[in-house]
């Protein structure tokens, strides 16, 4: 968890006061838990003055999220400990949560940037040249073998820009069509 809980509590907080899951008695619910279990976090003045229900509640928890960020990490902490014993499906859909979870996800493939991979950068003109040629070699080869002997010899010729394996294999070619 890269961010400490007071930056994710900030990136969270619009989030949290704009989400209609969080109405006046999970509001309540939290400003307890965080009262009772820690009374060092929220005192009880405090958590009257967060549990005024002539304040919207939008309001009441913007104001919960001020106080706790200027208390400090351990506050953020146990605030984010309270959100998800109570509303779990709010904070397991806070921005921080998904942004962590799709980063640290190894199902979810990786985002790929698209780019144009290119194996050469010559063009589709040489491309067109080259299997032009490569045809071309084909068809002499195909129809030279039948009327001229040499066609074969071509073959073992064009062997000379290949791997071991591939000229091993036209030069054998080769050497079998002589013998005949």
């Amino acid at each position: 968890m890269g961010d400490s809980f007071c930056e994710q509590l900030t990136e969270d907080s619009t989030f949290l006061k704009h989400d209609p899951r969080l109405d006046t008695e999970v509001v309540d619910k939290l400003i307890l838990q965080l009262n009772r279990i820690y009374p060092q976090i929220l005192t009880d003045k405090e958590a009257t003055k967060f549990r005024n229900l002539d304040v919207p509640t939008s309001v009441r928890l913007g104001e919960l999220l001020t106080h706790l960020q200027g208390k400090g990490e351990e506050a953020c902490r146990e605030f984010y400990r309270a959100l998800h014993l109570h509303v779990e499906e709010v904070y397991y859909s806070l921005p921080t949560r998904l942004h962590l979870r799709d980063s640290l996800d190894p199902l979810k493939l990786p985002q790929v940037i698209k780019q144009r991979h290119a194996l050469n950068d010559r063009g589709p003109l040489f491309f067109m040249g080259c299997f032009t040629f490569v045809v071309g070699m084909a068809f002499f080869y195909y129809y030279s073998e039948a009327k001229v002997t040499g066609g074969s010899q071509a073959l073992g010729m064009a062997a000379l820009g290949l791997k071991r394996k591939a000229q091993e294999v036209l030069i054998w070619y080769t050497e079998e069509s002589l013998i005949k």
